[in-house]
């Protein structure tokens, strides 16, 4: 079943979002965070410890900021697969604040063997300036080839010398349990009669878990565990990883410029084609 390129173009209508330190600090746990060492980040865990204010990972953008457009209803959500996730942040995410977002389809690609939608989202504070830019890709698989553009290439090379940082997480077993607490509730991350039909022996982590472990990654590595010098973030998912299991990061900086690659336990990419901006 093709998809209708017609939709590109069509928006939002402007959403008002919010969230509070409660939220903030789910988001970090759920994503990992403390999980190695409790005492390990503090700042993104805990409101209330001594000498240590409350921070937000960079990456929660993407839970508290996404605009809605709305998708065709006909279409079969066990053939969705998040595809690609940018972010680009303007200023250091609040603790708690409100944010209003517009969102837009920027893009219908025909991959031959399924379909990529493609929506961007900009965040303001109520009268204020962007504080974030999210793009969000999704793949549905069966509805290609209706002869529309295949979209943007890509000139990302995974570099030849060594990473400057290698980091390995092992996730838990309950952590799409976690994560699902910051808003996702697609089955296909719980579900195991879900996550069947669509061509999966048991229920997957959710992709933006793994990219919430990747940014603390670069966070922590390359960003010296500073927010404000995090500044844009974009991965292309390749292949989902079970609850349980290990990833390891690759990172390699040039300057402000940092590209990455997150592989699981057979060293097969998982998060390909990773670019960053940390100042």
């Amino acid at each position: 079943m093709p998809i209708d390129a017609s939709l590109v173009g069509r928006k939002s209508e402007p959403l008002t979002r919010s969230w509070t330190s409660d939220d903030a600090l789910l988001y970090a746990i759920a994503v990992g965070a403390g999980q190695e060492d409790p005492l390990s980040e503090l700042q993104f865990t805990t409101e209330n410890t001594a000498g240590t204010p409350q921070q937000v990972l960079p990456t929660f953008c993407n839970v508290a900021m996404g605009g809605g457009v709305s998708l065709p209803k006909d279409l079969d959500l066990t053939k969705m697969l998040h595809a690609e996730q940018a972010f680009e942040l303007f200023d250091t995410i609040p603790v708690a604040g409100e944010v209003e977002s517009t969102g837009e389809i920027v893009g219908v690609y025909d991959k031959g063997s399924g379909a990529i939608i493609a929506t961007e989202s900009v965040s303001r504070a109520p009268g204020g300036a962007p504080l974030a830019k999210i793009r969000t890709s999704l793949f549905f698989r069966g509805y290609g080839g209706f002869g529309g553009e295949r979209g943007p290439g890509t000139a990302w090379e995974r570099p030849t010398g060594k990473p400057d940082h290698v980091v390995t997480y092992t996730t838990r077993a309950d952590q799409a349990l976690l994560y699902r607490l910051t808003g996702d509730r697609n089955p296909l991350h719980t579900d195991p009669s879900f996550s069947g039909r669509g061509g999966f022996p048991r229920p997957i982590l959710h992709g933006m878990c793994t990219y919430g472990f990747t940014g603390r990654a670069l966070l922590h590595t390359v960003a010296g565990s500073e927010p404000k010098r995090f500044r844009a973030m974009s991965a292309r998912f390749t292949k989902p990883i079970l609850p349980g299991q290990t990833i390891t990061v690759s990172i390699w900086a040039d300057g402000t410029d940092v590209r990455f690659q997150t592989t699981d336990e057979s060293g097969t990419p998982v998060i390909d084609h990773g670019t960053a901006v940390i100042l």
